[in-house]
């Protein structure tokens, strides 16, 4: 479809699945919030669709989780068409049905945590079921090409940038020297899925309504139409929103959600470097036109050039305590491009990106078990998750396998005891090393959260100025809570003034200061 410019009212809609195609200033008109009743539909002229109640969760952070006032966005970036080369789960892998007998374990959820974790634990010799909607992955996965190539899926990769620049308050860009990657989404499924089938995971195409425990103690996983599947252990890896099948840590921290809204476009020329990949430019393109709302609701530019014509634009929101409405991130995003002199000729793609970070960790010591999102495994300072939950598959089934193998030889895998066995499982994936690193990520993000744009610039500012393996660590998970504190003082030391007082402030002042501290001094 065509578009003038990116100054128009409207960028050419992007079709959901199993709907017509609406723009999403039509969505605004055709979407409303019905408070008093709790729900969110879609509307207008055509049948509902897509009714959304909060009861289908478990808590209102957990409705926050799913999308919160913004989840028929979230529900059109799931449901959305996206390039016909992605296959069909079902048609790949063998069905799953209460014929197969109990299962050593079920894997709820069929993004990459899932379908890895699944790959792995099957290559370990136990009898493993997937299960979950067969949708296609729709969201545009961005990697470290490094950290990609180490997990051997390099081959899912289908552009690379040699170089990685962020622009934060003038024409000067910084260069990362960190080459930068475009996953291909179909031939990532298609890699993810090759490996369940050569191990032997069986798959059923359901959502999952409840998990409970039978009298022998094995786990009944609950689907749709009554469909009960038995097996001696469930993982969930359905998301962030997984209230309904997991129990999280009561007055744990607050969850926060990064929000970001991007367009893949032809244009008549790219405004950047096409061999560069653009991590975040914070530069405000608004100063000389009337105020933007950019001092209240920090934004950065990242950007995907394709080719000196394809790009891929988000404007994203890092993080803050309440989701930035999409509307107003398509409204700076439009603003930014029409000021940077940028005319669309064709539009290929719209993105809906809703990630939440922080929040409560799951209850370790329930029985069913947890991973990805789900397992709380979303980095709350950046929001990247996919690259560390492929990463710690293997060593979390590894960890699996063992349990279940020990606990059939032993007849332990029955009543109180086996919350015992799934603690020992919890405890791989949250040992307390994880548990300090998690926390020093939680009070950067707190701290994210209430800084202006002016304290972003600066921030980032020294942040970048670290050594190269502090801040490459830090992006990535990779550094120790030892390390993390050894970050600390050195950004402390090389920040200026006003960025010193807001660490020690803040320290002070946000509980998360309290308990960061608190979870680096527990030993166990």
């Amino acid at each position: 479809m065509e578009c003038r410019c990116l100054g128009a009212p409207n960028f050419s809609p992007m079709a959901p699945r199993r709907s017509r195609a609406i723009s999403v200033g039509v969505a605004r008109r055709r979407l409303w919030w019905r408070r008093g009743e709790g729900k969110v539909s879609c509307s207008g002229g055509e049948s509902s669709s897509n009714v959304v109640t909060r009861e289908e969760y478990a808590n209102e952070e957990d409705y926050i989780k799913a999308g919160g006032s913004e989840i028929v966005y979230v529900q059109m970036q799931r449901e959305k068409s996206v390039d016909g080369a992605q296959g069909r789960i079902a048609d790949m892998l063998p069905q799953l049905s209460m014929a197969n007998g109990i299962l050593d374990l079920v894997v709820i959820g069929c993004g990459p945590a899932g379908l890895s974790l699944a790959a792995e634990t099957a290559k370990l010799g136990l009898k493993v079921g997937l299960i979950g909607p067969d949708l296609p992955f729709t969201n545009n996965y961005g990697v470290w090409e490094d950290e990609f190539n180490d997990l051997g899926l390099q081959s899912c990769i289908e552009h690379v940038w040699h170089d990685t620049i962020i622009y934060l308050d003038d024409d000067n860009p910084l260069f990362i020297g960190r080459a930068y990657g475009r996953v291909s989404r179909h031939l990532l499924l298609e890699e993810l899925v090759r490996r369940c089938l050569e191990s032997g995971v069986s798959y059923l195409s359901s959502k999952v309504e409840s998990i409970v425990e039978g009298a022998n103690g094995n786990s009944h996983v609950i689907c749709e139409s009554n469909v009960v599947i038995p097996c001696r252990l469930a993982t969930v890896a359905s998301g962030a929103a997984s209230g309904k099948l997991l129990q999280y840590e009561v007055d744990g921290p607050r969850v926060s959600v990064q929000t970001a809204y991007g367009v893949e476009v032809e244009v008549e020329s790219c405004p950047y470097d096409p061999n560069l990949m653009v991590f975040m430019d914070y530069r405000d393109f608004s100063r000389q036109k009337n105020q933007s709302p950019e001092a209240e609701y920090p934004t950065f530019l990242y950007a995907m050039p394709m080719s000196p014509t394809r790009i891929f634009f988000e404007e994203t929101c890092l993080a803050s305590k309440d989701a930035m409405p999409f509307e107003l991130l398509k409204t700076k995003l439009l603003s930014r491009l029409e000021t940077m002199g940028v005319r669309v000729i064709k539009t290929y793609e719209e993105e809906w990106s809703y990630i939440p970070v922080g929040g409560s960790l799951p209850n370790t010591e329930q029985k069913n078990l947890a991973f990805g999102a789900a397992a709380s495994m979303v980095h709350p300072a950046t929001g990247y998750s996919v690259v560390r939950s492929l990463t710690e598959a293997p060593k979390y089934a590894s960890s699996i396998a063992r349990i279940i193998k020990s606990s059939e030889s032993k007849n332990m895998l029955v009543h109180k005891s086996s919350f015992n066995v799934s603690m020992q499982a919890w405890r791989t994936l949250w040992p307390q090393e994880r548990k300090r690193q998690r926390a020093f990520f939680l009070f950067g993000l707190a701290l994210i959260v209430q800084l202006d744009i002016e304290g972003i610039r600066t921030f980032f500012n020294t942040f970048f100025r670290l050594p190269k393996w502090m801040w490459w660590g830090f992006l990535g998970s990779t550094l120790s809570s030892t390390d993390l504190i050894l970050f600390a003082f050195y950004m402390f030391v090389i920040a200026p003034s006003n960025l010193r007082m807001n660490l020690i402030r803040h320290l002070l002042s946000d509980p998360t200061g309290a308990t960061m501290i608190r979870t680096y001094l527990t030993l166990a």
